[in-house]
């Protein structure tokens, strides 16, 4: 089956939720090698597409013309599920003046001074921007879950916040689109030895993966409640196998042409008079 944009729609998360009967190596909607020839053209298909849809929404909002709206696609998973790759490869396509990767960390001093979601709303989509988060507010019902870093009625009380949240920002004009990369264990282990085993990577290894992965039950039943309690109509969530790499890549690329081309985005007419301005050119 050849893979197709709507074929990603597939992934579209069905609550309740049970990570463990999607297939991480699974790849929905495409049979054949996904790391042979026929994915990888898939993979760069549609790219001249969104090059142009990207310019369009761009140019909308530098001239002002109309509201144009604005992408957010929010990238979770668990450790080396991929997701500053997916920023690298898949999204290398889009202009740099239009797209805004923005990585969290754990808070800072300043951010746990304030609620979960002010360091978040700080980086939230300016009209016509594509905004990418490498992690994101869901590490606040997550890492803080598992590890007990929030008591349980501050983690309950930021389901209904977060919900809240994307709610102002759908009814903004921001599309959001939620991915989680869902890995097996034993991708982790193969992605943390070649990190270990390469000197190129070992910068990215850091020892506390391996405390996490003595609890992975704990952190996919924790995504399970996060995905469950936050998937809605204005921002789904989105559970793409992620053990195939450029599979995983091609399916979120797709996902956000999708968007991209709800928009029915046209070339902006521009405020002043065309065949004046060419006069003036050549005059």
């Amino acid at each position: 089956m050849s893979f197709k944009p709507r074929h990603a729609e597939r992934l579209r998360a069905v609550p309740p939720v049970e990570l463990s009967a999607i297939d991480p190596q699974s790849t929905p909607g495409f049979s054949g090698n996904p790391r042979g020839k026929r994915m990888r053209r898939r993979f760069r298909k549609f790219d001249a597409e969104l090059r142009q849809l990207q310019e369009k929404l761009f140019a909308h909002s530098r001239l002002g013309t109309a509201q144009s709206g604005s992408i957010l696609l929010i990238l979770q998973g668990m450790d080396t599920s991929g997701k500053g790759g997916m920023i690298r490869n898949a999204l290398s396509v889009f202009d740099p003046q239009g797209l805004r990767p923005v990585g969290f960390g754990a808070p800072t001093e300043e951010e746990r001074n304030h609620d979960f979601l002010w360091r978040i709303n700080k980086h939230a989509p300016e009209d016509g921007e594509i905004v990418v988060f490498d992690r994101s507010h869901y590490e606040d019902v997550l890492i803080q879950r598992v590890e007990k870093m929030a008591p349980a009625d501050e983690i309950e009380r930021r389901y209904d916040a977060i919900v809240d949240f994307e709610s102002q920002l759908a009814a903004r004009g921001v599309r959001i689109i939620k991915i989680m990369l869902h890995i097996s264990a034993e991708f982790q282990k193969s992605n943390l030895a070649r990190r270990l085993q390469r000197h190129d990577k070992r910068w990215k290894f850091d020892p506390s993966d391996l405390d996490n992965r003595k609890k992975w039950e704990d952190y996919q039943r924790a995504y399970e409640i996060a995905i469950n309690r936050t998937h809605t109509e204005d921002a789904p969530w989105y559970i793409v196998p992620s053990d195939n790499k450029l599979y995983a890549r091609t399916a979120v690329k797709y996902l956000v042409l999708r968007r991209l081309r709800a928009m029915d985005l046209d070339w902006p007419q521009p405020s002043y008079d065309v065949e004046q301005q060419y006069r003036r050119l050549h005059g």
